[in-house]
Order: C-alpha cells, then structure tokens, then sequence
C-alpha cells in the first residue's frame, strides 16, 4: 500500500469524489469483500460491489485476494493508498484575468502553493510508507507595521534568498554533469488573513 495516491486526472477523481466511495475507502484500509462493506453500510452487496469496481478500475482500490464461499468466489479488496490527494488544477481558477497588481501577486502566490501540493503529493505517490524524503520545512509570522519596514524586509529577503541560492546552488551550465539531486525551494511571504 503507498502512502500517498496523487490524483490528477480528472476521471480518476470523479471516481473517487461521492461520498459513498470516500467511506468505501475508509473501510478497506484492510482487506474487505463486498459483502463485508455491505453489511458495515446497511446497502446490498450488490450496490457496493458497483462502487468498489468503479474505484478498481480507476486504480484507486485493488483486488489482493479471493476466497472461495459456498460456490461463488469472493473478492477481498484493499485501498491503493493510506490517503488520497487531489491536484489543485482539477479545481480550477475561479474568476477572470484581473489587471490590479496585487490580484497579479496572489495569483502567482496560489501558483506556487500549488505547484508545491502537486510535487508533494508526486513525492509522497512515489515513495514508500514510512520511507524519508530530504524535505525542509519553516514557517514564521511577523509584523510588518508600515510600508517603509514591510519594503525593506522584502528587499533584503529576497537578496538574502538569492545570495543562497547562488553559494550553495550550482551555476545552470554545471547542472547537467552533476549526480546530485535538484531541489526547489519555494519562498512565500502574504498578508496573514484575519481569523474569524
């Protein structure tokens, strides 16, 4: 079983996103037959049964063994994965091309949230459970009182973030003939939202 299923098309996830299937999945993080799932959820075996083989066959669940029961053989059937995520682009933008500069500015900052759900949920689909993945993480809130203070931080944030990149990266051209391992580093600073 994988850690993570990333979804990114956009049958797999209307196969997934009824209700009835969500639960489904919930209940085979073990090997379930129908019959079983049915009885959890008061439907007929039947019913279920649809439900399984539309997540099977968008490869969200799989059939892991059978077991013959007074003349039928049965399925036992397991999820794929221990959670499931959706790439932000089957969502989509809601809105139109907006010409204010600050709509630009957030329109860019969801783009890399994004980016970094896609690529995170890529890592997670392609590694193993429990396996680690050489990541790092921060976070920090501060306050920013006036324009003037804001304009500075920004500025010698963004020349400390490429004065890194530039010591420890290598230059483009030395890329290619290198074994090393790439990684992306994404820096977002926003307005923290009111709470409500």
């Amino acid at each position: 079983m994988q850690d993570v299923c990333y979804v990114d098309d956009l049958e797999r996830a209307l196969a997934l996103l009824k209700p009835q299937r969500l639960e489904i999945l919930k209940r085979l993080d073990e090997p379930r037959t129908c019959p079983e799932l049915a009885d959890f959820f008061d439907e007929s075996p039947q019913k279920v049964y649809y439900h399984v083989k539309a997540l099977e066959n968008a490869g969200l669940v799989a059939k892991v063994a059978e077991k013959r029961v007074r003349g039928t053989v049965e399925g036992y059937y397991q999820a794929r994965a221990r959670s499931y995520w959706l790439a932000p682009k089957l969502i989509g933008q809601i809105g139109g091309a907006r010409a204010a500069q600050d709509q630009l500015s957030l329109r860019v900052l969801l783009q890399l949230a994004e980016e970094v759900i896609e690529d995170t949920g890529k890592l997670g689909a392609a590694s193993a459970v429990g396996q680690s993945v050489p990541s790092l993480s921060l976070s920090a809130h501060i306050h920013l009182p006036d324009a003037n203070r804001r304009a500075a931080f920004m500025q010698e944030l963004q020349a400390t973030f490429q004065q890194l990149a530039r010591k420890y990266g290598l230059p483009e051209d030395d890329v290619a003939i290198t074994d090393g391992q790439g990684f992306r580093l994404v820096l977002l600073c926003y307005p923290q939202p009111e709470t409500r």
